[in-house]
């Protein structure tokens, strides 16, 4: 972590996890306790770019639709940025997605990704 709370990106967990997670820094280490943890925003981010692209829609159109700038949404999706819960609902709305919905599959996916670092030893270090 660095200093005020916040991860820094890019961080290796060195814990073992996927490189595939390591490499689009779904994880940070929490340096206190030497644990992984899941960044929320870049799921998020994931999941809003899944939604986005499987609806065949560009950055553009969901963000006039949503009225924020394309590069605003664009660093939400790629994790850089976090989005507030009124942004998050305007962006929802422009995908005709519901919030819960949204919410659901992010929980759903954090859950996955806690299980498989909590099975995955340390001593197993990359």
């Amino acid at each position: 972590m660095a200093p005020g709370g916040r991860e820094q990106a890019g961080t290796g967990t060195g814990l073992g996890h996927s490189s595939a997670m390591r490499r689009i820094g779904l994880y940070a280490e929490d340096r206190r306790k030497g644990t992984a943890m899941v960044i929320l925003r870049r799921v998020i981010g994931e999941e809003l770019r899944r939604r986005r692209q499987d609806q065949g829609r560009t950055l553009r159109d969901v963000s006039a639709a949503a009225r924020v700038s394309l590069g605003y949404l664009s660093e939400i999706e790629r994790g850089q940025k976090e989005a507030s819960s009124e942004l998050l609902a305007a962006i929802c709305a422009a995908l005709d997605v519901p919030l819960s919905q949204l919410l659901g599959a992010v929980s759903d996916e954090v859950a996955v990704q806690e299980t498989a670092a909590e099975r995955t030893p340390a001593s197993r270090a990359a």
